[in-house]
């Protein structure tokens, strides 16, 4: 998919250009956690295999996205959702309420009101802080079970993505329940997701969850199970048209925090594919403007390591398979079965492309220290940890926190109104250019 930009690429900004300024269709992708770093990592491991520059920097207009929230230089999911979806700043861990706790609408409940469909996608549980952020109303996001609620109050056609972290019964009764009473399609998992492609009708109000807990990262996913793409690709073809999309890559976060380069820029890469998703769709409804951000950056990351130097070996990435997540729980399950120091070795080569022997030719090769490391932390504790940060020291990507930092974001777009996304911008004037467009 990704080879396929470049050939319709110019096109597509041609067609854009010549469509009026103010779009009958909105898509607004975030990626959580993805600053500049983040899409210039992805974007060199994807030219190193040979497919070429993202999508999503390729757009014609980009701006600077500055994040601060109004308790914090450093702004959480929360009050970053609710700034880009509600234009105005307020405190870490705030759903859609100012710094008063007053309730404020978002740019999906006054695009609902305008008469235009409306839809929130995530690769993450669909109550996590970004999606809440466009129909929520608390003030706190760990309220999940009343965030729940208010998915159901909303009234928006379309909600796709994990499901509710677990809090779905209360004291208002049981949320998936309350959602069918209301009129939802509740669907789950690839059955319900074929359901949903056979029966769902104009008119209907869907919600599809892939089970209770998230989408796997990207580099874990196995067998036929819905990615973002594809539920992106029926999010549009159920919207049709005249409508506003949210999209959120939200396991790009989730990886930032563990310090995962490796799973890092794979989700990034289906982000971008689920991106393209969205520009074929524009190809045949050029009245579409497509949007893509980050609420913030996390990890630090870094492109350069000092033990590589000046040099930038992304393709080494390519030798790790799973998530450091995944690597731990086959490690543990197998250290149970009384599995020796070699058995796991041969699980790293598996896992990460290690070399235990061999005259070093091979960059994947391990020093005789950096064995003896992971010895120590395979009689003791911490080898996933251990093995990631070999693994990325090989590669020259570097890490500065397990948190987020205050770095802006980069906000690309192409298509009608797109010019309106330039320059140094707040995250608040995202969603104040978006109701602009259906006042």
């Amino acid at each position: 998919m990704r080879n396929s930009f470049a050939i319709f690429g110019v096109a597509l900004v041609l067609a854009a250009a010549a469509t009026a300024d103010t779009p009958r269709n909105v898509i607004l992708f975030i990626g959580d956690g993805m600053s500049t770093p983040q899409r210039m990592v992805a974007e060199e491991f994807s030219r190193k295999m040979g497919n070429g520059p993202l999508a999503i920097n390729a757009f014609p207009c980009q701006g600077t996205t500055r994040t601060y929230s109004a308790s914090s230089l450093v702004t959480d999911s929360a009050a970053a959702s609710t700034a880009i979806a509600c234009g105005e700043k307020t405190a870490n861990g705030s759903i859609g309420v100012d710094a008063k706790g007053r309730r404020l609408e978002s740019c999906a409940e006054a695009a609902k009101k305008s008469g235009r469909k409306v839809g929130i996608v995530t690769s993450v549980t669909i109550n996590h802080a970004t999606p809440a952020g466009f129909y929520a109303h608390q003030k706190s996001r760990s309220m999940l079970y009343e965030i729940g609620q208010d998915l159901v109050a909303s009234g928006f056609d379309l909600f796709m993505g994990g499901g509710l972290a677990g809090k779905y019964n209360g004291k208002n009764g049981n949320t998936y329940d309350n959602a069918a009473k209301a009129g939802y399609m509740v669907a789950e998992g690839r059955e319900g997701l074929e359901t949903l492609k056979r029966s769902a009708r104009p008119g209907d109000k869907v919600w599809w969850r892939v089970g209770e807990d998230a989408l796997p990262y990207a580099i874990d996913a196995k067998g036929d199970g819905p990615r973002l793409p594809e539920i992106t690709k029926f999010a549009l073809d159920f919207l049709g048209d005249g409508f506003f999309l949210m999209v959120e890559g939200g396991r790009v976060d989730w990886a930032g925090h563990a310090n995962e380069a490796a799973a890092n820029l794979r989700d990034m890469l289906e982000l971008d594919d689920a991106v393209k998703v969205a520009l074929e769709f524009q190809k045949t409804h050029p009245d579409t403007l497509i949007v893509v951000t980050g609420d913030h950056e996390t990890g630090g990351m870094t492109m350069g390591f000092a033990g590589t130097g000046y040099a930038f070996y992304m393709e080494r990435l390519a030798n790790q398979t799973c998530s450091t997540d995944a690597f731990r729980k086959r490690y543990h399950e197998l250290k149970k079965q009384g599995a020796d120091f070699d058995a796991i070795a041969a699980l790293m080569t598996e896992c990460y492309g290690f070399k235990f022997n061999g005259d070093g030719s091979d960059p994947m090769t391990l020093t005789d220290a950096e064995i003896k490391s992971l010895k120590r932390h395979y009689a003791g504790s911490g080898l996933g940890d251990k093995a990631r940060r070999i693994m990325q020291d090989r590669a020259g990507v570097g890490w500065t926190s397990g948190s987020h930092t205050g770095l802006p974001a980069l906000t690309t777009s192409i298509g009608p109104g797109s010019e309106r996304f330039t320059g140094l911008m707040d995250n608040t004037d995202i969603s104040k250019i978006m109701e602009s467009f259906w006042r």
